[in-house]
């Protein structure tokens, strides 16, 4: 089964979702390359991240400049609030992948909320050589 995304709602209509908080946040971290919890590998070609969220457990708001890749290691659900306004949710499967690529100048940046009752954990693969320059950690 391929990932499910639904489009919940955008800045103007989620105020439980867009707090001043959550904005404040976001736009705080736009360059905040750090897209994992913990960078367990680099090398001159890519990072490695893992990420490990509990129910109820939150990674904050990040910048995605770099082409990459994630692989859901455990099933369940999350919420994602976006750069642009929209809020997602998500349900994963174990071993989903997903590939996401950046041309120059182009990115995206959001949260991740573990909004299931079990825990979720993913791989992040950044490739470096990309078109856009990586950010800070």
């Amino acid at each position: 089964m391929p990932l499910t995304a639904v489009k919940v709602h955008g800045f103007a209509d989620a105020p439980d979702d867009w707090t001043k908080e959550a904005l404040r946040e976001l736009e705080a971290n736009q360059d905040n390359g750090r897209v994992g919890q913990q960078l367990v590998s680099e090398t001159p070609l890519v990072r490695v991240w893992m990420i490990n969220l509990e129910p109820g457990e939150r990674l904050p708001f990040h910048r995605h400049v770099l082409n990459y890749f994630w692989t859901a290691l455990l099933p369940g659900r999350a919420r994602s609030r976006y750069g642009d306004g929209s809020v997602r949710l998500y349900e994963y499967e174990r071993g989903e992948t997903l590939h996401l690529h950046f041309p120059g100048g182009s990115s995206m940046a959001h949260d991740l909320t573990n909004i299931g009752d079990t825990p979720i954990a993913f791989v992040t693969v950044e490739f470096l050589d990309s078109p856009n320059r990586p950010l800070g950690l």
